[in-house]
């Protein structure tokens, strides 16, 4: 893990609330959640149960209707969004790589926006391809149609990590791949998050996803949190019926996948 002068930043949400105009009720529905520098948390819940919704607050995406979101004890509200944004990466399912931009130009977007110097922005997008495991010599020259679906989800990781943000933020981002690669994919993005220690927060409906990848899963409801706590509380605690029934049937089996080593803490 990474010195704690790289780790996350630290992420509080208090009281938030969001209501779109015309709706029943609110996306998300005061919602109180900490998520300490440095921490895998995982947002888990059916679709419409306001997870996306919830972690697009933390980057301004969407503004809350009432309640703050702070990283590293500052107000959000209090950043312009565009600068914010350039310090919080995103990666979703929809890669969205420039598609006239090779790999390199691609990663380098936000450095260059922010400024940095050309050998400092060709270095770190070299460090990130070898992260991510994509040879530099192979892939900084390639456009993303010559990318495969699982090489394009990487690249997307590379480049929301370019500006070596402290908060990374995945909606969804490997829910277009096939299980193989999706199983790889998870691998790489925990142990990214061990070697940088940048904070996560990951959305996805995938339970197995999420007891895979989380240090803390956040289990979410009608657009409220109902359950906070470790794969393991989760499995051998569930704080309801709906938490119970969203693990399944197969929990025990689930228990015993989650302790073997499949990626290493």
């Amino acid at each position: 893990m990474a010195d704690d002068s790289q780790r996350g930043g630290r992420v509080e949400l208090r009281g938030v609330r969001v209501h779109y105009a015309g709706a029943a009720r609110p996306a998300v529905d005061d919602v109180d959640l900490a998520i300490e520098a440095g921490e895998f948390a995982v947002l888990l819940g059916p679709s419409g149960c306001g997870k996306s919704t919830l972690v697009r607050t933390i980057n301004r995406l969407v503004e809350p209707s009432a309640g703050t979101v702070a990283i590293d004890g500052v107000d959000v509200r209090e950043r312009d969004p565009n600068e914010l944004r350039r310090g919080i990466g995103y990666v979703i399912q929809a890669v969205g790589l420039f598609p006239h931009y090779t790999v390199a130009q691609n990663v380098a977007v936000v450095p260059e926006l922010l400024g940095w110097e050309r050998a400092r922005t060709d270095a770190r997008v070299d460090e990130l391809l070898r992260l991510i495991r994509l040879d530099p010599n192979v892939y900084r020259a390639r456009k993303p149609r010559e990318l495969s679906g699982g090489e394009a989800q990487r690249v997307g990781v590379a480049r929301a990590l370019a500006a070596e943000p402290r908060v990374l933020l995945m909606d969804e981002p490997f829910a277009a791949v096939d299980a193989i690669v999706r199983a790889s994919l998870q691998d790489e993005i925990a142990r990214v998050h061990r070697e940088l220690g940048t904070t996560i927060v990951f959305v996805t409906h995938d339970v197995d996803e999420a007891l895979r990848l989380a240090d803390r899963v956040v289990v979410m409801n009608a657009g409220r949190v109902v359950q906070a706590g470790s794969p393991d509380d989760l499995l051998q605690r569930p704080a309801d019926d709906f938490v119970r029934h969203l693990v399944g049937v197969d929990a025990e089996t689930r228990r015993l996948a989650v302790e073997r080593p499949l990626i290493e803490r």
